[in-house]
């Protein structure tokens, strides 16, 4: 029996529902790059229409100026790519929600970006209580937003008569609680990333649940440069560099393994060249791994029975710089583990050098992703427990 209220075991027939979902796609020249996130809502969405219910959709996309709107930062287009998909008319409604509460007098709507509302990223009641007017069932769908307590995500719960979880989320927990439930081992973390400080609780934490940790990015030089290597005017972070030696002294407490880069690839005034990590000059940058460290990648991530990823290991958007990251991605694509990733930057490795469904599950969240990882209780995922 779940310990969570699901949403298919809610009566909803013919009611008004409420829906967060996290429909904060990435844009290029004012179009839709990836429609992932908004593909990943419509079960939810489906399974709530086949009921007879209407639904309102909330969302927040971008980084907006707290109570000022701004186009670029408008869920038009995404309505647009929302009722393409459906195959349904999608209502856009661009009254901001902190004068009109929702009135659910279309079968689907989708509502302006919540961040464009003042007191959103505060968790205000007062806001909160006018989204939630009306509402007879409110569903938390957003696994990408459920480590924000705001209005939308976690406040909105004490207004709703009804509070539960969407199939997305649902689908996220019991998928993510795979990794550290009676997981396969040898148990192998991928973490890569620009800074140390962004993921050094993720690492502590992992130190007590896995068996080794592959680091890449911005983040390995920082270790390197802990370790006593050469890294240039590579990115990382001297202030991070005693955090870095207490993470490998833990990881030797822990019997864990972090197999640090050999050889790296660095740009040079001229191009892209391999070295030794000892020989890194003052005036280059480390922004991949070689192709030796690479192999030893290879052998771990062979060898593993469960594969965490989030973030790639170099500057892969780079064709000089992106063997790293797609001989990582390569290999977990062959890998008998249970292979689960997440973070955007990751997705976008993943669509690049294989496919997504070479990964046994993609997690839509990024920092919600981590934080999960890091062993805390997200308040999106606490709204729908059941006391």
């Amino acid at each position: 029996m779940s310990e969570y209220n699901e949403l298919t075991n809610i009566d909803i027939e013919g009611k008004n529902v409420l829906l967060r979902e996290d429909l904060n796609v990435p844009m290029g020249n004012n179009k839709i790059i990836n429609d992932a996130r908004i593909r990943a809502a419509i079960p939810t969405i489906k399974y709530i229409l086949s009921k007879g219910a209407k639904v309102a959709i909330i969302s927040h996309f971008g980084r907006p100026a707290e109570g000022v709107y701004n186009k670029k930062y408008s869920l038009e287009k995404v309505a647009v790519r929302l009722s393409e998909i459906l195959g349904e008319e999608v209502f856009f409604e661009n009254t901001p929600l902190d004068t009109k509460s929702p009135e659910y007098q279309n079968k689907i709507t989708l509502y302006e970006n919540t961040r464009f509302l003042v007191g959103e990223k505060s968790g205000d009641e007062n806001l909160a209580k006018k989204i939630a007017k009306n509402c007879e069932v409110f569903v938390m769908d957003a696994f990408g937003a459920s480590h924000r307590k705001h209005s939308s995500t976690y406040t909105i719960s004490k207004f709703a008569p009804i509070t539960c979880g969407g199939l997305l989320l649902i689908n996220e927990i019991s998928n993510l609680e795979k990794i550290f439930t009676n997981p396969k081992k040898p148990i192998l973390a991928v973490i890569g990333g620009s800074k140390v400080s962004t993921k050094l609780n993720v690492l502590k934490e992992l130190m007590k649940k896995v068996d080794a940790i592959i680091i890449g990015g911005g983040i390995a030089n920082t270790f390197l440069l802990s370790s006593g290597y050469p890294i240039g005017e590579s990115l990382a972070e001297e202030n991070m560099i005693n955090d870095a030696k207490n993470i490998i002294n833990l990881a030797k407490k822990n019997n864990v393994a972090i197999p640090l880069p050999i050889d790296v690839v660095c740009e040079t005034h001229a191009d892209a060249q391999n070295k030794d990590v000892k020989e890194v000059l003052e005036h280059e940058l480390i922004k991949d791994i070689g192709p030796k460290t690479s192999l030893i990648y290879k052998k771990y991530i062979e060898e593993a029975g469960t594969i965490i990823w989030n973030g790639p290991v170099g500057v892969f958007e780079d064709i000089l710089f992106e063997n790293g990251t797609k001989n990582i991605a390569v290999s977990i694509s062959k890998s008998k583990a249970l292979t689960i990733a997440g973070g955007g930057d990751t997705i976008s490795a993943i669509e690049k050098f294989i496919s997504i469904d070479k990964v046994n599950y993609i997690s839509t969240g990024g920092g919600a992703f981590l934080e999960f990882l890091e062993g805390n209780e997200l308040p999106g995922i606490k709204i729908i427990k059941k006391l």
